[in-house]
């Protein structure tokens, strides 16, 4: 990706040279400070499809005045054809409340809550049930007919050892699958999402999938769902397959009820850069199902989250919708839209922190995304509700 590497060298060389064309003078800075810009505390009677906000060159006050404003009355309309789930997380509590207000939007949602541990042969835990909150599966369910709760589970502390033991011993998989089953029926859950692949080298994979196959026949049995998180299909900054190929996809798409593929943090913390370019993320689904065989079973990852970059500290830190909105209100950046990676940026200038540069979601970028996931009939995983701003749902 040529034009890709060209941008990317072209924003870090604007960071360091201080060569920005949107930061604010010090007397602009001084009049935009008198002036504070104004939230809509209101809800919209129209989508934001019909007032207008979709667009390539939104302004920074607009986005600001209406980034709560949601309609109402279609909060539970769906706009997406195939499957859409939404990571909820405890350290981001707004997301408990928008799974809520909108649960009709989505077929799954996944509170990041579990984790499982082996402590010996034949004896694992789950852990993490103090975060389980019985009372908002309920409310959401009543919201949302239909809708599967499923938490991520993590593979927490395991070794080498770990994994090859139980993949070894029948014993030790119907175990594992038994602890799981019994964990997902006394908490009323729909299934899980299970987050392992990236913890093994390439050559165990051979075993890991052993050890998915009896898992997810075991929650089959159970009438449970198994979804499984997956790396990109290329990784980023490179024309290179990713750990998950097209045999183990061949092999696990016909079994597994879905894949959520983490089409998101392309550019490394020392080069700005988008992050998910819209080319990139078409090849990760391509290059995984070319024949386009087991497509609805794909999960395109959507961040509702994005990355601020600073010139003297060369890093990347991740921005959450609050930081996004303050940073607006306190600079009001033009904001760029990258045509090729499909994604809006900014830069600006802090008065002790240096040049920065940061990338976040916008309804047109995230609208393109939605475009793109129907025409190729894959579903959607957006991580993670909490982070987005209330609008965003009006696409879904």
């Amino acid at each position: 990706m040529p034009a890709m590497k060209a941008l990317l060298s072209t924003l870090w060389l604007a960071l360091a040279c201080g060569s920005v064309h949107t930061t604010l003078s010090k007397s602009d800075a001084k009049k935009a400070a008198s002036k504070t810009l104004l939230e809509k505390t209101q809800l919209a009677d129209k989508p934001v499809q019909d007032r207008g906000l979709v667009v390539t060159n939104p302004r920074a006050e607009d986005v600001v005045l209406e980034h709560r404003s949601y309609c109402a009355a279609k909060a539970r309309e769906r706009h997406v054809a195939g499957d859409v789930l939404g990571y909820v997380t405890p350290w981001n509590s707004h997301g408990y409340d928008i799974a809520k207000v909108f649960g009709g939007k989505f077929t799954h949602i996944s509170p990041v809550w579990l984790q499982i541990k082996r402590h010996g042969r034949e004896l694992f835990e789950v852990t993490g049930l103090h975060d389980v909150d019985q009372g908002w599966m309920r409310t959401v369910r009543k919201q949302a007919k239909g809708l599967r709760i499923v938490p991520r589970l993590l593979f927490e502390g395991w070794s080498h050892e770990d994994f090859r033991s139980v993949w070894d011993s029948e014993d030790e998989i119907e175990e594992l699958s038994k602890t799981m089953v019994q964990v997902a029926k006394s908490q009323h859950f729909d299934g899980f999402v299970v987050e392992v692949w990236g913890q093994l080298p390439g050559q165990e994979h051979i075993g890991l999938i052993h050890m998915l196959t009896h898992m997810t026949e075991a929650l089959h049995q159970a009438r449970l769902l198994a979804i499984l998180v997956i790396p990109p299909a290329v990784i980023p900054g490179t024309d290179q397959l990713g750990t998950f190929t097209v045999k183990q996809w061949e092999q696990l798409a016909p079994m597994l009820d879905g894949f959520s593929l983490m089409t998101y943090d392309y550019p490394t913390a020392q080069q700005p850069g988008p992050n998910a370019p819209l080319s990139w993320v078409r090849a990760c689904v391509q290059v995984l199902d070319p024949k386009a065989q087991w497509r609805s079973k794909i999960l395109l990852g959507l961040n509702f989250y994005g990355s601020d970059y600073s010139a003297s500290r060369g890093g990347r830190e991740p921005v959450v919708g609050a930081r996004y909105i303050q940073t607006l209100k306190e600079h009001r950046p033009q904001m760029v839209w990258d045509s090729q990676a499909a994604e809006h940026y900014f830069e600006y200038k802090k008065s002790r922190g240096g040049r920065h540069v940061m990338f976040y979601p916008t309804l047109k970028s995230l609208q393109v995304r939605l475009e793109l996931a129907r025409e190729l009939g894959v579903g959607l995983s957006i991580w993670e509700l909490g982070q987005g701003l209330d609008y965003f749902y009006d696409l879904l």
